[in-house]
């Protein structure tokens, strides 16, 4: 049996440029971190996917991912994958993208198919704008619709309060997020500009982040400022958006500091997670192929 693990991650800056040939282009920023879903991956003369959260059985990127592998490899292997779920879902920290990287990267040392990382995640950029960061992890500067990633220097280790707010999800939530976006939403990468100009200092500042859907997300989920109030008053220096939402961070720079944070928002009963920043895989730019099998 292999056992992987598929981090969440957070947006430090998410920023929109615009849209080319109908997809929206991105400059962004993105930090994993160490709260994970567990894949366990086993030999099987068939393809099987069981899931401990019954409603992400269906349709779910980790099939999608196994099947493309083997259409694209002629790989006639198959196995049985079963996702525990640890990352709240439909909220923005990436959950179901970094399972389907994860089930690349395990089926292809299960299955010795010897692909690289940057084929792997040329492969996973045509099923989600998400996989190819999730293949390479740590920090890194992400670009185009997805498929462009840049690596970063690893933060020092640095913590992450996550408040999950109960709000209810939307189907095709992504979709419908940049569906919202308008003009005046786009930006021209200034503020991923500033994140670099920090992080080559060897630090995040906090008061740099961005997040165009900050602009949509307040209107699509209209009790989300409350929340974000009571994050504030609990005592979070700052609090951000991640992803196309609706799960709100914030950054602290001791564990000790974390802890208690999350301690108050639990006291309140709402969903919180501490996490710390999780280093890459590889120093190295992602350079992403075409996929073949386009």
């Amino acid at each position: 049996m292999l056992t992987i693990e598929a981090p969440a991650k957070v947006n430090l800056v998410l920023e929109v440029l615009g849209k080319r040939n109908d997809y929206h282009q991105i400059s962004s920023v993105i930090q994993a971190i160490d709260l994970c879903d567990v894949l366990a991956l086993e030999p099987c003369r068939e393809m099987f996917f069981i899931c401990d959260e019954p409603l992400l059985e269906r349709d779910n990127l980790v099939m999608k991912a196994a099947e493309l592998l083997r259409e694209t490899t002629g790989c006639c292997r198959g196995a049985k994958i079963d996702l525990r779920k640890r990352i709240p879902w439909g909220m923005g920290l990436g959950g179901g993208s970094s399972d389907a990287a994860a089930a690349l990267t395990g089926l292809n040392d299960l299955w010795d198919l010897g692909l690289p990382p940057a084929e792997l995640a040329g492969l996973g950029a045509g099923l989600g704008a998400d996989i190819p960061f999730f293949v390479h992890g740590g920090m890194a500067m992400v670009e185009g619709k997805g498929e462009r990633v840049k690596a970063l220097p690893n933060l020092p280790l640095s913590w992450f309060v996550l408040l999950v707010p109960p709000v209810s999800r939307i189907s095709e939530k992504t979709k419908h997020m940049y569906g919202r976006l308008k003009l005046r939403h786009f930006t021209a990468g200034q503020f991923t500009g500033a994140a670099l100009s920090s992080l080559r200092r060897g630090k995040f500042d906090l008061s740099l982040a961005f997040n165009a859907f900050e602009g949509v997300a307040f209107d699509v989920f209209p009790e989300l400022g409350e929340y974000q109030k009571m994050f504030e008053e609990a005592g979070a220096p700052r609090v951000c958006l991640t992803g196309s939402g609706p799960c709100l961070f914030t950054i602290v720079p001791r564990e000790r500091e974390a802890r208690e944070l999350c301690s108050r928002l639990r006291a309140q009963g709402m969903e919180s997670h501490v996490a710390s920043s999780r280093p890459g895989n590889s120093a190295e730019p992602l350079a992403v192929p075409m996929p073949r099998w386009r």
